[in-house]
């Protein structure tokens, strides 16, 4: 027996820790930490840039929103419960405060991602009367507004080179088909990770369903596993004591398939969801008239309904 001499033993420390190293950053990257990593940045079709974070175990952190938290705090003891992300309370990360919650990509392989806006008005009328009281020009939203329609801008504005938010978005919801359907279409996010968002003017029934067409293919089977949540989600909105007290308005629908033909839809953002005065309630499908505070979300979603009915009815869908 001979002892191994300094450069062998230099040499097997060398392996181990090669392959130490090489054992670790496969558990660093396994396949759910980096179809992870690749999904974060497809999360967020809408909404501010940077308001989400990774986290482990199958969590995403998002920006901490007091209305939010009560919201998901309120609908984890709801009926709606199973079509929203399931929340896990709040953290502090960095110094910054946000909400844990699902990440909803998790058991997907390559996602396709769409963003549905319900409703017939994506602001509060709160929001509406401020601004009428306190009018505050914004520049950022009338370059918005001309680089869609130039025409758009009343004469006032053009010299000001700026509009209050509420015209914007008073606006912004009139050439949509928020107007026309009680939805819009936000964004989408193809398996190949490229992202369109430019649905600003997707404002009849037969451009928005062009969009789902190409989003979904044409699959059938994706379309009714869409239609069937679509219609278990208006089915438990009739029953559930937290959409009948609340004003739901910017809350998304998030559709999400694979190649898999995996297809599910939730609930998602309830930043500006607001409870209504003790003893309240709406019906969610009537026209809004400033000062009764109905969203519209019931309308849109039987529009979206209606449109992915008639799509999974066709026997060419390409």
């Amino acid at each position: 027996f001979t002892l191994p001499s300094g450069f062998e033993i230099r040499n097997t420390l060398a392996l181990i820790y090669k392959s130490w190293r090489k054992i670790k950053n496969m558990v660093h990257w396994s396949p759910f930490v980096m179809s992870f990593k690749k999904k974060y940045p497809w999360i967020q079709l809408a909404g501010h840039a940077g308001s989400f974070k990774a986290a482990a175990n199958g969590r995403i952190l998002k920006k901490h929103c007091e209305s939010e938290q009560r919201c998901l705090d309120r609908l984890m003891n709801d009926v709606l419960k199973p079509y929203v992300p399931i929340y896990h309370g709040d953290i502090v990360k960095d110094g910054e405060r946000y909400n844990q919650m699902e990440d909803l990509l998790a058991d997907f392989d390559s996602p396709c991602v769409m963003d549905c806006k319900m409703g017939v008005r994506t602001y509060l009328e709160e929001e509406l009367s401020k601004a009428r009281k306190k009018p505050s020009l914004r520049k950022d939203m009338y370059q918005k507004m001309i680089e869609v329609d130039p025409e758009a801008p009343t004469e006032e504005e053009n010299s000001q080179h700026a509009v209050t938010k509420p015209r914007y978005m008073q606006w912004r919801e009139t050439i949509s088909s928020t107007a026309t359907l009680g939805f819009r279409i936000e964004g989408i996010k193809k398996e190949d990770g490229t992202v369109n968002r430019d649905f600003k003017k997707t404002r009849t029934k037969e451009q928005v369903m062009d969009a789902f067409r190409e989003f979904t293919k044409g699959n059938h089977n994706i379309l009714n596993s869409y239609l069937n949540r679509l219609k278990g989600i208006r089915d438990t909105l009739e029953t559930s004591p937290f959409f009948k007290t609340h004003e739901v308005i910017g809350s998304s629908l998030l559709f999400i398939h694979d190649k898999k033909e995996q297809a599910k839809v939730w609930m998602i953002d309830f930043g500006k969801t607001t409870p209504l005065p003790e003893g309240q309630v709406l019906q969610h499908n009537v026209p809004w008239i400033e000062g009764n505070r109905e969203d519209g979300y019931l309308w849109g979603l039987d529009n979206l309904i209606e449109i992915l009915t008639e799509l999974s009815q066709h026997e060419d869908l390409h």
